[in-house]
């Protein structure tokens, strides 16, 4: 399985151009595509960024609610409304919508956040912040992965 894993930092340009880290590009090609989805995060003022083969796993279960029910519509807006598909360029670079930018509060600064399937930008003390409240939630939660999730018994 490919994950991305680690926090990089850039730059945001002018032009709301951002470097995307190589490790990251490599993951993606691993995927055989460079095509991802970018998406406002309904929890963090972060933006979401799923390889596209995943984003469309991922929202295949909206197809399984009622047609027309709340809950489908809802997660329908929330899931594909804000969405943008992109790829880096040549050079490895994203322009990121300026609603996507706003949203994660960016000015010069980015960080990236692996997240095993996909990986999200922030602005850098903000990360940083969550990334704290992350790790407190884990201790005070005492928190731990099943063992059968790595081929433990349970």
């Amino acid at each position: 399985m490919t994950q991305f894993l680690g926090t990089f930092t850039g730059k945001l340009d002018r032009k709301g151009r951002v470097s995307v880290p190589s490790q990251y590009r490599a993951r993606l090609e691993g995927l055989g595509s460079l095509d991802i989805v970018l998406r406002p995060s309904h929890r963090d003022p972060s933006i979401e960024v799923w390889p596209a083969v995943t984003f469309d796993a991922m929202s295949a279960g909206i197809e399984t609610l009622d047609q027309f029910s709340d809950a489908q519509e809802d997660l329908s807006f929330g899931m594909y409304a804000s969405v943008f598909e992109t790829r880096p360029d040549g050079d490895g670079r994203l322009v990121l919508p300026e609603d996507l930018i706003a949203h994660a509060a960016l000015t010069d600064g980015v960080s990236f956040a692996g997240l095993g399937r996909s990986f999200q930008i922030w602005e850098p003390g903000a990360l940083a912040q969550r990334k704290a409240e992350a790790q407190q939630r884990i201790r005070d939660r005492n928190l731990t992965i099943p063992a059968t999730a790595m081929g433990g018994r349970a």
